[in-house]
């Protein structure tokens, strides 16, 4: 399910979705089926370096996760009083050594850069230096536009970066990656706990969506969410409109990946 808020002729969304399709359904279909079961813990530990051939997605964070003690795990599934922001470097193995689609996760830490996704960088950001971090990135960027990926229901904080690395990485999307990741405790069993952490985050999610729209360096904002993902994305935008009578203009593209909403509440 997409829809296109504004713009005068659908090429831009048709030229992202283009892009963005093929990966966007295999990522969607390997997180549906994926289990955080038997996966090791810590790979967010940076490794010293890269391997040639590997390439490199350079995101920031914005989350209303609580901070964990652990820097291998970075943020919890607990909810945080306040946003909070980091910066993450991610190695991609090269392209012979891994499937279109798919996170090859460590078996076992260190992982190995040349067959396995691995942290180059893990720093936290206030949220004045995650405005340096985005505006430095954007005016590098060619056609200056961002992508805000909004994962679903049952993930940590790594698969929801890893994943989001993954999709930038294939999709050959030229866009600033921002990762919005809200509280999930990544268990099945915790439907009804993550359900109310996205009511917890739409005000949170508004607020990235706004600074992204009405940041004069930005020409377009795109939004990717999946899964439960849509319902603070579906809640932020609502808002917005509430608040000011419409939503951005520069906010282009929305991407519905397998979405928790019924379409009458679309």
């Amino acid at each position: 399910m997409g829809r296109r808020l504004s713009g005068d002729n659908g090429l831009a969304m048709r030229t992202l979705l283009d892009r963005m399709k093929i990966v966007a359904a295999i990522a969607v279909g390997a997180a549906l089926l994926a289990s955080c079961g038997g996966r090791v813990e810590g790979v967010l530990v940076p490794v010293a370096a890269t391997v040639p051939g590997a390439s490199i997605v350079n995101l920031a964070v914005a989350t209303t996760r609580s901070r964990a003690e652990d820097r291998g795990v970075l943020f919890t599934g607990e909810r945080s009083s306040q946003p909070d922001f980091a910066n993450i470097v991610v190695s991609i193995p090269p392209d012979s050594a891994r499937k279109i689609g798919d996170v090859q996760w460590p078996k076992k830490l260190p992982g190995n850069p040349a067959t396995d996704f691995v942290t180059l960088k893990a720093e936290d950001m206030t949220l004045a230096q995650a405005k340096v971090w985005f505006n430095d990135r954007i005016k590098a960027t060619p056609g200056h536009k961002a992508l805000v990926f909004i994962h679903g229901f049952n993930n940590r904080f790594d698969d929801a970066v890893y994943r989001f690395a993954q999709i930038v990485h294939d999709s050959r999307a030229p866009v600033v990656p921002v990762l919005f990741t809200w509280p999930s405790r990544g268990s099945i069993l915790a439907y009804g706990y993550d359900l109310q952490s996205n009511n917890y985050s739409r005000d949170a999610l508004e607020q990235l969506l706004t600074a992204l729209a009405t940041n004069p360096n930005v020409s377009e904002v795109d939004v990717l969410a999946h899964s439960m993902g849509n319902v603070v994305t579906l809640e932020a935008l609502r808002q917005m409109a509430i608040r000011n009578g419409r939503v951005y203009p520069k906010i282009r593209n929305v991407m519905l990946a397998a979405p928790d909403v019924d379409v009458d509440v679309f």
